[in-house]
């Protein structure tokens, strides 16, 4: 399997994340604020806001039942859209603090978002406790709370298993919880791992890195991480790019099973991974420091790298079609200089070759 470039389309600013609503139509989540439906085949390059945020938009999620998009911002809320009126159905003040990044549950009954801040908690710099729970879980039809969760912040992934009653987040310090929401919202397992933070002890005392990206594998029976190796200068972002999977026990144990290997990657900051639609292959993509690839695509089974391109843009969000044949990568490709007609948003769609 391998990645053909398609067609690049450009947004006013770096698209964060993307999903794919009715008829396969695109919308974006951006740095100015702004929701987008963008039109990125048929030969043309256009885009329409059709809701926004107060700062920046972190996550848009298609709601099919309601017809309506659900998104995030850094101001805290989630927001339900209507996309073809441009109205605001609902907000709802989920945080105090940013939405770092939000998720849809498969059967799209329940929406969660994942909040907090790193605040130096004592003299060996560890976080101090969470001021807010920092994972939430809403009821999409009617906008109600359902969960409220803790965690060490600030949490900058969230993802819902494939079946939909398994909950993970993961955090700055790799730390990653696990909840059974059809089980009172139990935690089931904790798992660590040091690997995907780092120290930065050359540009000031604060950690840096994280784990930016996690998804449930295709059975549910162990979860991909992704992020950036330990780095001495967080300016940067000079971490080897990773992914690492585990697995968990009954007893809430958890062990690493797998990983990329040194051979196959580089240095970077990886902030999205994505599964196939077929199960077999995820694809890893983020900012390139040094090596030859930003996005890469991974058999799921071996753990073997087999497909590598360099997209020459920061990939934040990614997203397969149904069918499996496209996958969209959005991000930004530096900033525009032009004020007056900003265009460093970038989404680009391949076609997915056997």
């Amino acid at each position: 399997m391998k990645l053909e470039n398609r067609r690049t389309a450009k947004l006013p600013s770096h698209a964060y994340d993307l999903t794919l609503g009715k008829d396969g139509q695109l919308y974006v989540a951006c740095f100015d604020g702004g929701i987008y439906s963008l039109f990125i085949d048929g030969g043309e390059n256009r885009f329409e806001k059709v809701g926004g945020h107060e700062n920046y938009a972190s996550g848009v999620h298609w709601a099919a039942r309601q017809n309506q998009l659900i998104t995030a911002g850094y101001d805290g809320r989630l927001k339900w859209i209507d996309p073809a009126t441009k109205k605001e159905i609902r907000s709802v003040d989920a945080h105090e603090f940013w939405s770092w990044q939000s998720c849809l549950s498969p059967d799209g009954k329940l929406v969660a978002s994942s909040t907090g801040q790193y605040l130096c908690g004592g003299y060996k710099y560890e976080p101090a406790p969470e001021r807010e729970p920092s994972v939430r879980v809403y009821d999409v039809a009617s906008g109600e709370l359902r969960h409220s969760l803790p965690h060490v912040p600030p949490v900058e992934s969230v993802a819902f298993s494939q079946g939909g009653n398994l909950l993970a987040a993961g955090n700055l310090m790799g730390e990653v919880r696990l909840w059974d929401l059809a089980d009172g919202a139990r935690q089931i397992a904790t798992l660590k791992t040091p690997d995907f933070t780092g120290w930065g002890i050359i540009k000031g005392h604060y950690y840096t890195g994280g784990i930016f990206s996690l998804n449930f594998a295709p059975d549910d029976r162990a979860i991909y991480l992704a992020g950036m190796g330990s780095t001495r200068d967080p300016a940067a972002g000079n971490g080897k790019q990773l992914w690492q999977k585990f697995t968990w026990g009954e007893d809430g144990s958890a062990r690493k099973v797998a990983e990329a290997r040194d051979a196959e990657i580089g240095q970077g900051l990886m902030e999205t991974l994505s599964f196939h639609p077929g199960g077999e292959v995820f694809v890893m993509a983020g900012r390139l420091f040094k090596g030859d690839w930003n996005t890469a695509l991974f058999d799921a089974r071996s753990g073997d790298r087999i497909h590598h391109q360099n997209t020459e843009i920061r990939t934040s969000g990614a997203v397969f079609s149904e069918d499996g044949k496209t996958l969209y990568l959005c991000g930004g490709k530096g900033q525009s200089k032009n004020v007056d007609k900003p265009d460093w948003g970038r989404v680009i769609a391949f076609d997915v070759i056997d």
